[in-house]
């Protein structure tokens, strides 16, 4: 699908508040709210729009501590991936999960409300996991820059 600008414009918008009424969006490109309501269902359709989602203060719900897990499984065959991936979904604690190119298999992101919680994560779940040859864990000291939003 290709986008022409009010649809950059539209998707910059809502990048940055999801909240936003068709009214205000429509008044902010210049358009109606028909062709405005029709340009947001299009890009729903065209699944270029995914879903609407509310970012929560994970330090306020007391989810401090960021862990980035570099993780290197003792086999690379098909099962298990599938069986890493599928215990990998059921772990709340887990916030991300990507295959990724190199020295590792997997990089997750884990969070944790202290040091005993993701020790507990770790020990119990993810090293209990039989495919797990190898986790190297990286402690996020500080956030640089943490966006959702994707330059268009």
């Amino acid at each position: 699908m290709q986008l022409d600008a009010i649809d950059v414009k539209i998707l910059q918008l809502i990048q940055e508040n999801a909240q936003l009424t068709i009214k205000e969006i429509a008044r902010q490109i210049n358009l109606s709210m028909t062709p405005t309501h029709d340009r947001i269902k299009r890009l729903e359709q065209e699944e270029i729009i995914e879903k609407y989602v509310t970012i929560l203060n994970r330090k306020k719900l007391r989810n401090p501590l960021m862990v980035y897990c570099s993780i290197t499984l003792d086999k690379q065959q098909k099962n298990q991936f599938v069986e890493f991936e599928e215990a990998i979904r059921q772990y709340p604690e887990v916030i991300e999960c990507c295959i990724v190119s190199g020295n590792y298999d997997y990089l997750i992101k884990v969070i944790a409300k202290d040091m005993e919680a993701y020790n507990d994560f770790y020990q119990r779940k993810l090293s209990a996991l039989a495919s797990v040859a190898h986790i190297s864990s990286s402690f996020v000291m500080s956030e640089v820059k943490t966006t959702t939003v994707i330059p268009l």
